[in-house]
């Protein structure tokens, strides 16, 4: 599987949890990728080089995580002026 289909499958399996919880509650659906870099980190102590792609890859997660979240803020305030007008 490449790392394209690895951002997809996270972000599909963390959205409906997301998605299904109030705005106050806080989830992170890049966790496990971020729990991935410091379990290299802790494997290779001293050696960032070797992990650079579980950085790259929570990278990746958290900035398809925040486009998702503009969108749906945008989405949201288009239908809310859509409802005013």
């Amino acid at each position: 599987m490449g790392q394209e289909d690895d951002k997809g499958t996270t972000w599909q399996k963390a959205e409906a949890a997301f998605t299904g919880k109030r705005y106050s509650e806080y989830y992170d659906p890049c966790q496990e990728a971020a729990d991935r870099s410091m379990r290299c980190l802790h494997r290779n102590p001293g050696s960032k080089d070797l992990c650079s792609d579980y950085f790259q890859a929570y990278r990746d997660c958290k900035k398809a995580w925040m486009t998702e979240q503009k969108e749906a803020k945008r989405k949201a305030k288009l239908a809310q002026a859509r409802n005013q007008s």
